[in-house]
């Protein structure tokens, strides 16, 4: 796998040689076996039990027949796609107390190949080359600052023989940067950052000095955010390299630059040289976010015929909510139009490519339903786009939040502590859309040349799967577990066949010995993962490989108990149990019932653990924190009891 293979990967369909399949990123292939007139004979040709219930969100690679893809903990796995069969598996063993300056689940999307060599982002911030035939470690890199909270979760990306990597870590207060290094030696060649530093310390470059003009305040003290955790494309012919930047620390425009500005270069698509990380022009979609409104949405090139010119594009549905068409050589603003419900925006306008905010959208005078919420119109679930039918398929939300201004925030020094910037001001109206209630997710087909809605499925929950397009197919996971093949013109299922456990990572499809396989990872979690669940127990994620004629069997799995609410006596006063529901906001970002158990159907031999579990890291080898340096035992007896308390208060409404 070299650079000649890299540039011509459209050229070997037959394999899936990046995450998003080209430099293009459209994750479209033109393999045409599989076909909607057979696709209802696709059946399971072999499936792997990888054993976990944390989230898997890769994207399979294969090449020469050899199948390379991450699970959680940035675990890598080859196997041989004929038959099934795992080769080897790389640990980077990540220390487990990492998994709490991670936001959104110890997830991992993918690898790049090179020469040889998987490349792999670890959770803790390493960049690790393996050998492709062995599984052993050729060399590491740390990338990151690891004493604060930056994680790695993307996939790398492998342009002119560098490997780029970003990071993430902006709900907890770090300065978000990509980096290039020489793929061969893990040298480091550029680093570009996307948010200022502190300007007494000078700028890195005429790039930081201009966005200093638009931040306010001493946003350096608390971070600036802008990690560049996902979305990345190139342009080889343009010699560009596209960037998705992410949202500030905190989120919260007031608390992060209380006079205002763009804060450049937040939730923008930067086009940087790589030949040396130089900035050479961005588009921001979300001018001064306070709403988490990221550009790190996947991003995809191609070339459009717009009135009767063809343009060289870069597209993105990106959480702010609107589809947006720019030019790819200059960054020029060519249209865009929602392709969710958004209220935080009326529309984006066609003179400055700027949005018309909503009189409430900044919630500075009321508490505010915004839609689309913090997780996005889109997340980081990838979309594609098909040349034949001129369609882009979004793993789309329509869902809202609630937001408000902090009345007594204040940044928190500690790396693994939520730094969001948000409250609820109860001195202040609730501002609620009449839509905000009903939060469901949506396969989105959308022409980006007409800017309008071509068809669309409904699906029951928001957090979905990501999508593969041949000619005639589109293919996406559910929440509830179905892979499921939809006509890639009318929408209608034409094929569906049951995981038993939700599905977010986006298939691949490739050729081995002339026939076409599609692979899936299963695996339930993510950012809507860790807390919920839309089938009836979370099984372990697996591998599942599809092919005509396939007759395996899927896995079984037992039956699990169930969940039954603790019941145990305790004695606490009012004051303890409002000391340990303040303590429980920490918990409940994860502890909801999905991938991570919820708290109040523990056993009680559990909670005769807590002292030793919360306090002393018992459970640390699942990625449970160790609260011994926060918490004191009286911290911890009383959160124990606030969570019996709530369990006796659940027992008592359901018995009702």
């Amino acid at each position: 796998m070299d650079d000649t293979r890299l540039l011509a990967a459209d050229e070997t369909p037959g394999d899936w040689l990046s995450y998003g399949r080209n430099y293009q990123e459209d994750r479209y292939s033109p393999l045409d076996q599989i076909t909607k007139s057979n696709v209802n004979g696709l059946g399971l040709a072999w499936s792997i039990n990888l054993g976990t219930t944390r989230g898997i969100e890769a994207t399979p690679l294969v090449v020469d027949g050899i199948m390379y893809l991450t699970g959680p903990w940035s675990v890598v796995y080859a196997i041989d796609a004929r038959e099934g069969e795992i080769l080897w598996i790389y640990d980077p063993e990540v220390p487990k107390e990492h998994g709490e300056k991670a936001c959104c689940d110890v997830v991992n999307r993918g690898v790049a190949l090179y020469k040889g060599m998987v490349f792999v982002g670890s959770l803790d911030g390493r960049l690790i080359a393996i050998d492709a035939t062995s599984g052993e470690e050729i060399w590491e890199i740390v990338t990151v600052d690891q004493t604060q909270a930056y994680t790695i979760t993307g996939a790398p990306r492998v342009v002119d023989g560098k490997v780029i990597i970003g990071n993430g870590g902006a709900e907890y207060g770090v300065r978000g940067y990509v980096t290039a290094y020489d793929a061969l030696s893990g040298e480091q060649l550029w680093r570009f950052y996307t948010v200022p530093g502190n300007p007494a310390d000078g700028f890195e470059n005429q790039a930081m000095e201009e966005a200093a003009k638009t931040w306010t305040g001493e946003w350096w003290t608390i971070g600036g955010g802008g990690t560049a955790w996902d979305a990345m494309a190139y342009d080889p012919e343009l010699n560009l390299l596209y960037i998705g930047v992410g949202n500030g620390t905190p989120w919260n425009r007031e608390v992060r630059s209380p006079g205002g500005g763009d804060n450049l270069y937040l939730s923008s698509i930067v086009a940087l040289n790589p030949d040396n990380g130089e900035l050479e022009w961005h588009y921001q979609t979300t001018p001064g976010d306070s709403w988490d409104f990221t550009a790190t949405q996947h991003i995809i090139l191609a070339d459009l015929e717009i009135e009767g010119s063809l343009r060289k594009v870069l597209m993105q549905a990106p959480k702010n909510g609107f589809f947006y068409v720019i030019d790819r050589a200059n960054g020029e603003f060519i249209s865009a139009e929602p392709y969710v419900y958004t209220n935080w925006a009326s529309e984006v306008d066609d003179e400055t490519g700027r949005p018309v905010e909503t009189p409430f959208s900044r919630y500075l005078d009321a508490n505010v339903y915004i839609m689309p919420m913090a997780g996005g119109g889109h997340n980081w679930q990838p979309m594609a786009f098909n040349p034949q039918t001129g369609l882009v398929y979004i793993p789309a939300i329509e869902h809202s939040m609630l937001y408000g201004q902090p009345t007594n925030w204040e940044f928190s020094e500690d790396a693994r502590d939520w730094n969001v910037g948000l409250g609820f001001d109860e001195s202040k109206p609730v501002l609620k859309d009449p839509r905000a209630d009903k939060g469901f997710g949506k396969l989105l087909a959308w022409n980006p040349v007409e800017q309008k809605e071509a068809w669309v499925v409904e699906h029951p929950s928001f957090w979905n799967a990501g999508v593969l397009t041949t000619e005639e197919l589109v293919f996406q996971g559910t929440a509830e577990g179905n892979f499921v093949a939809y006509d890639a013109m009318t929408g209608d299922t034409l094929w569906s066949f049951p995981l038993d456990t939700g599905i977010i990572a986006a298939p691949s499809t490739y050729l081995i010995d002339g026939k076409q396989y599609v692979t899936i990872a299963a695996g339930w979690g993510g950012a809507g993962g860790t807390k919920d669940k839309y089938v009836d127990q979370i099984n372990p994620g697996g591998i599942y490989t599809f092919a005509i004629g396939g007759e395996e069997k899927p896995p079984e799995f037992p039956q699990q108990p169930p969940k039954v609410l603790v019941d145990l006596d305790f004695e606490a006063t009012q004051e303890e149990l409002d000391h340990g529901s303040t303590l429980y906001l920490k918990c409940s970002k994860c502890h909801g019932g999905g991938v991570i158990p919820d708290l109040h159907y523990s056993s009680p031999a559990i909670f005769d653990l807590y002292p030793q579990i919360v306090g002393e890291g018992l459970f640390l080898a699942k990625g449970m924190p160790s609260f011994g340096d926060r918490l004191s035992d009286q911290d911890i007896l009383d959160l124990k009891h606030f969570i019996l308390s709530e369990a006796r208060k659940k027992r008592t409404a359901n018995t009702n």
